[in-house]
């Protein structure tokens, strides 16, 4: 995708934070024919259901009811020469209850099984044998929490997403140079170019994965406090633009409109996490191998935030 001299635009916007990336759950107010037709295509755009039955949940999620649920979000670099694995795995549980939201990052490198595939492997692979209902399958399995919905990203185009917002504010931790661009420590103003590098950089970082991981949270949170920050919509036209070619989601409409009735005030309360292991090689290609303490830790945390057993 070919990139573009980032326009300034201006910082005032209606909360439409539920609608970007999902994890902007904080509130679709639409004014105007115009702009609710916009909207409307743009999720009519972005909605691929996907065909698969979860086996973690007795009776089916009820939104109206505020019941607690879950998303996968998966970022997909679509790059030339891309093997078309998700690079990007994070799992959010969102509790409208405690208010809540919990951001899981899964290392890409993490060993577990494939469901459907009869492998064990990177769980990342999943997306690239059996695509988003794979991954689903794969990552419930192994957080043993039902996946409710996914949101699949292409973060080649994700930069056409900050532009969209005017850019974001992060505070870096970690002074690096990556693809020509020098990031310093502290405080930095990101266009959506180098947004997608700040969070690309991966083998510069002395904490690897993790440290990438921890930078794509930032840039997602970042996104969140621009959304909800703002309070008159002027760019609806790229917003929606930029979603509906970069996004898909099994979602409806109307989900969305739920999702901001009844769970804004959990958006307000995120918490980040990730999930520790061991390096070792196997057969000449590293993993990260997670142990069961830590797995049980993790899952228990999940339930208690889905409320589930």
């Amino acid at each position: 995708m070919r990139s573009e001299k980032p326009k300034k635009k201006k910082r005032k916007w209606l909360r439409i934070t539920g609608l970007i990336l999902l994890i902007l759950l904080i509130g679709i107010g639409v004014y105007g024919y115009t702009i609710w037709n916009s909207l409307t295509s743009a999720v009519d755009s972005m909605h691929e259901p996907v065909d698969r039955e979860t086996t973690k949940r007795t009776e089916t999620l009820n939104l109206e009811q505020q019941e607690p649920f879950s998303v996968l979000m998966l970022g997909v670099d679509e790059r030339d020469g891309d093997s078309g694995r998700s690079d990007t795995m994070i799992v959010m549980t969102v509790n409208p209850e405690k208010k809540s939201v919990k951001m899981l990052s899964i290392p890409r490198d993490t060993r577990t099984e494939i469901v459907g595939h009869g492998t064990t492997d990177k769980i990342n692979h999943a997306y690239a044998f059996g695509g988003v209902a794979m991954s689903m399958d794969t990552v419930e399995n192994f957080l043993d929490i039902p996946i409710d919905y996914y949101m699949q990203i292409n973060m080649e185009g994700f930069k056409d997403i900050v532009d969209s917002v005017g850019g974001v504010t992060v505070n870096n931790d970690l002074d690096f140079t990556y693809e020509g661009v020098h990031f310093p420590k502290g405080e930095v103003t990101l266009n959506g170019e180098k947004a997608l590098k700040f969070s690309r950089m991966r083998y510069e970082d002395p904490r690897g994965d993790f440290g990438r991981q921890l930078r794509q949270r930032l840039i997602i949170q970042a996104v969140l406090k621009e959304g909800a920050s703002l309070n008159s919509l002027t760019n609806f036209d790229d917003i929606f633009a930029a979603l509906s070619k970069n996004i898909k989601t099994n979602l409806t409409f109307d989900e969305m409109v739920n999702i901001q009735k009844n769970y804004k005030q959990a958006a307000g309360n995120i918490e980040q996490f990730t999930i520790n292991g061991t390096g070792q090689k196997i057969d000449g290609i590293w993993y990260l191998l997670v142990d069961d303490a830590e797995k049980t830790k993790i899952q228990t945390a999940l339930k208690d935030h889905l409320s589930v057993k």
